[in-house]
């Protein structure tokens, strides 16, 4: 894209559709267009206000209202004026300035794509195979176009542009219905069933000539010289060149640039380039996609209705089984035979069974005993009211017990101690309680940043590291471990 003054400047053209009086603007422009259609270019003022006061929606409309409504609409530059002194007879009728107004190129295009939209639910979409044909039979044309005149060459360059335009902007519309939110709907309806079949073959139609035209229209494009493609479109270029253009300023660059994007748009359509799949083949897979979709909605809905049917069946032929019942108790257990029993409750559980025999039913083992909480939030088991326990004495015991441990300990851990301090690497045959002890204190120690740390009962010590490099084992009760020649040094107490 090319950043221009034209593509960044705001298009004031637009503002009727949206301003405070669009009723009265759009009714306007519309009058401008209908007649510009009839090659009526210019219209007085009395015109228009004739023209809009002959319908009951502006019958208090007035002249001098429409006197301000032209003249916005000429300030955003959808009308175009011209002063008429043809009929002027005196000084102060060429003062009060009679005009004559005209749509400006702008907002004929805007009219036009307001109509489009308009009747964009009336037209509707449609898939027709006979723009594949029509495709295909202009480009079994291309070679010939090498050697025809630039004018032959632009009428069937626009063709085959039209053609190729209409395909892919239908083909875009239809397949959108077709997957919106009403369709899918619709599709769920019985009344789905009546014209589900000219449904399914419309799209097989279609499929059908793209599986007769596409390879033909891709070979084609294979098959084409590049020189003759060359040829062919500097021609049309050529004659783009040729045709002059009122207030348009378009390069030569731009209209060459412009013709080979169309040619190579066209040409990616219907060709599969390596690790590309082309549109083409998308609406293929698109369009079985949409039938098998369609095929399994209908299938859904005749088991549906048949599964309604048979199942009206089955309700008439008990209805008579109940008729046939003698009283009342029959009728009963006819009830709980086919509807089963009111109110049942069905227990599940994973009891304890007194035999493995599959012949033994649930009467001949003993009754399992559940129990059944309620399912509320505010349920609470009821708790036992107990006195308060005097436990002195437990927890006398305890202390003892864990003063004792602990006096254990530190003998077992003192024995190991020579000179105030204990040596990885001279270590005995130590218990499992007596590692834990020690590595304890290594830990402790190696937190610190300065090696430091304190034993259970308050002594400090420190790690001597001189010898850390080198390895040692260590023997234990429950096996050996290899760790750093480390010793635990202890500080003197005071």
């Amino acid at each position: 894209m090319e950043v221009t003054e034209k593509v960044i400047r705001p298009v004031t053209e637009t503002k009727y559709l949206n301003a405070d009086n669009v009723d009265r603007y759009r009714c306007i422009m519309r009058i401008f267009y209908e007649n510009y259609g009839k090659l009526r270019y210019w219209l007085y003022q009395e015109d228009v206000y004739a023209q809009m006061i002959q319908d009951p929606y502006f019958a208090d409309y007035r002249m001098d209202q429409c006197q301000q409504d032209l003249a916005m609409l000429t300030e955003w530059k959808n009308l175009v004026t011209m002063q008429d002194t043809r009929r002027v007879t005196s000084l102060e009728e060429f003062r009060n300035k009679k005009y004559q107004y005209q749509m400006s190129a702008y907002s004929v295009e805007i009219e036009r794509l307001v109509l489009r939209l308009e009747n964009l639910q009336v037209e509707g979409a449609s898939l027709e195979p006979t723009l594949l044909e029509r495709i295909r039979r202009a480009l079994e044309r291309f070679p010939q176009m090498a050697g025809a005149e630039a004018e032959e060459v632009h009428l069937w360059w626009n063709d085959l542009n039209h053609d190729f335009g209409r395909l892919n902007q239908n083909y875009q519309d239809y397949i959108r219905d077709l997957n919106s939110v009403k369709a899918e709907e619709m599709m769920r309806t019985r009344e789905f069933l009546v014209f589900k079949d000219k449904l399914v073959e419309y799209l097989r139609s279609f499929v059908q000539g793209l599986q007769r035209n596409t390879g033909v229209i891709e070979e084609c494009f294979r098959l084409l010289d590049p020189s003759v493609v060359e040829t062919v479109l500097a021609k049309v270029v050529e004659y783009e060149q040729s045709i002059p253009r009122l207030d348009v300023e378009v390069t030569d660059e731009q209209l060459a640039q412009n013709v080979y994007d169309r040619y190579q748009s066209i040409r990616d359509w219907f060709v599969s380039e390596e690790g590309r799949e082309n549109e083409a083949g998308k609406l293929f897979d698109a369009t079985n996609e949409i039938i098998r979709r369609i095929t399994r909605y209908a299938a859904t809905l005749s088991e549906k209705n048949a599964l309604g049917a048979n199942r009206k069946e089955e309700y008439r032929h008990v209805a008579e089984i109940f008729l046939g019942c003698r009283d009342l108790t029959e009728a009963h257990r006819m009830s709980a035979m086919v509807f089963g029993m009111e109110r049942t409750f069905h227990f599940r559980g994973d009891g304890d069974r007194v035999t493995d025999s599959m012949n033994a039913g649930v009467y001949e083992e003993p009754a399992a005993e559940f129990l059944l909480k309620p399912r509320t939030r505010t349920y609470r088991e009821k708790t036992n009211r107990s006195a308060i326990r005097d436990s002195r004495k437990e927890k006398a015991e305890a202390k003892k017990k864990l003063l004792e441990e602990m006096e254990k300990d530190r003998q077992d851990v003192a024995k190991l101690e020579r000179d105030g301090a204990i040596d990885f690497s001279a270590l005995p045959v130590i218990t499992p309680r007596v590692r834990e002890i020690l590595l304890k204190w290594l830990s402790d120690a190696l937190e610190d940043n300065d090696y430091t740390a304190k034993t259970e009962d308050g002594r400090a010590l420190t790690l001597d590291l001189t010898r850390a490099k080198e390895r040692c084992v260590v023997h234990c009760e429950d096996g050996n471990f290899t760790m750093p020649c480390l010793r635990i040094v202890f500080f003197k107490q005071e």
